[in-house]
């Protein structure tokens, strides 16, 4: 029994430490997102075919240049690295308005995989929100975005609610 008790206390302290750079990150994120300026995060993988469409034929890197007064952040998740390499072939990461980051809990096993970040759900990939002052205004939680909608959300965003 009371080698069940440690392995258990012992287990424990390894979620604790474990879940906290997860904690970490999420104040950092939300931290961010508390500023005056728009805010845009978006969720992606280097290897998601839909993630990779968005990049291509500088998707991206334009839309970050046609923005500078927005903040973007990039959020690798249920991947081992952040893609930095992928965006650079994409035009992507040089800017003065973006900042890349790589979610500490890597997994993509479903049951293991981060599937949410400051009480919002993350199913899918990519998945982009728009927050003004800390709340969220937009999400796009299931798949590709196209670049028009999302100027129009910012432009709404914008605006006094």
């Amino acid at each position: 029994m009371r080698r069940v008790l440690l392995l258990y206390l012992a287990l424990a302290g390894l979620a604790a430490t474990a879940a906290e750079p997860a904690a970490s990150f999420e104040a950092q994120i939300a931290a961010a997102v508390q500023t005056d300026s728009i805010t845009v995060v978006h969720f992606w993988a280097p290897w998601c075919p839909n993630c990779r469409h968005e990049l291509a034929q500088h998707g991206w890197s334009d839309f970050l240049a046609a923005n500078p007064h927005v903040k973007f952040i990039f959020i690798t998740i249920w991947n081992d690295q952040a893609g930095r390499e992928v965006l650079a072939q994409n035009g992507v990461g040089p800017q003065k308005n973006l900042s890349v980051y790589l979610h500490p809990n890597p997994s993509r096993l479903r049951e293991d995989q981060v599937s949410s970040l400051l009480g919002l759900p993350i199913t899918w990939i990519p998945t982009t929100w728009v927050f003004a002052k800390g709340k969220l205004r937009y999400a796009l939680n299931y798949g590709e975005l196209r670049f028009p909608m999302l100027q129009q959300m910012i432009a709404d965003t914008a605006r006094s609610w």
